[in-house]
């Protein structure tokens, strides 16, 4: 199933049938990963007059309900109305699904009490030009990032400094594996996210950040075809699936 694409001035084949997830699953109990201190999501039978959504309990479907966060419950996609007080949608901002996009691997390095993501250590990471899109792994990268509570563990984060640096690269998409690309505990300061959605200025209104995804590490450094799935909720953020596929030449 290998498919020629022509992307931009470029031409190169890959093979829609060796799709690589990189998203983490919603269970809908307390193995699920999380963060910013909410209860696990849940994913139950609805239940109203006697009636229970379930095939076990007698009924003729499985009828759930679901209640999550997409910022707090798993790999989610978010747009600038995550910061703004005029309402923005992530349904409308990501409005082209296929980018090029590279993977890198870092180990946050400490600041302070901190470990974090620096400008130095993405300048020296990254190996490609012309990117729509970043994808970074960080190191230790183990199955724990499928379930780890985030919450009061003050995880790595990317200094202002290193987004700005990825704005001038011309990355409209940023994909992490972290609960935030900002500090867990900053007062509302949100550097990060209002460095990459150039908040003080011109909007990046179609730009996006993905988090809370899973490299597995099988999956090489190196420049992809990224596909990122995305529910339309009409929300600043959504529940997402972020798929890598393997670049040959044409």
């Amino acid at each position: 199933m290998k498919t020629i694409i022509k992307y931009k001035k470029l031409e190169f084949k890959i093979d829609l049938s060796q799709p690589l997830d990189i998203s983490i699953p919603m269970t809908g109990d307390i193995s699920n990963v999380n963060a910013w201190y909410v209860n696990p999501p849940r994913i139950e039978p609805h239940t109203e007059h006697g009636f229970t959504g379930s095939v076990k309990a007698g009924a003729s479907t499985n009828f759930n309900d679901i209640w999550f966060n997409p910022h707090a419950h798993g790999t989610h996609t978010e747009c600038i109305g995550h910061i703004t007080t005029k309402f923005h949608s992530v349904n409308d901002a990501l409005n082209r699904y296929f980018f090029l996009a590279e993977v890198v691997t870092i180990a946050p390095g400490k600041l302070g009490e901190d470990f974090v993501i620096s400008r130095q250590q993405l300048k020296n990471a990254i190996k490609s030009t012309n990117l729509d899109a970043l994808v970074i792994r960080t190191l230790p990268n183990t199955r724990e990032k499928f379930s780890k509570q985030y919450s009061n563990s003050n995880p790595p984060y990317l200094v202002e400094e290193a987004v700005e640096f990825l704005v001038g690269l011309g990355i409209d998409h940023l994909l992490v594996d972290l609960p935030s690309v900002d500090k867990e505990k900053d007062d509302g300061a949100l550097r990060g996210h209002k460095a990459f959605w150039n908040f003080k200025g011109d909007l990046r209104k179609e730009a996006t950040i993905t988090e809370f995804i899973f490299v597995p590490n099988e999956v090489e450094d190196g420049v992809y075809f990224l596909n990122i799935q995305m529910a339309p909720f009409v929300n600043d953020a959504s529940p997402s699936r972020p798929v890598l596929y393997k670049i040959e030449k044409a």
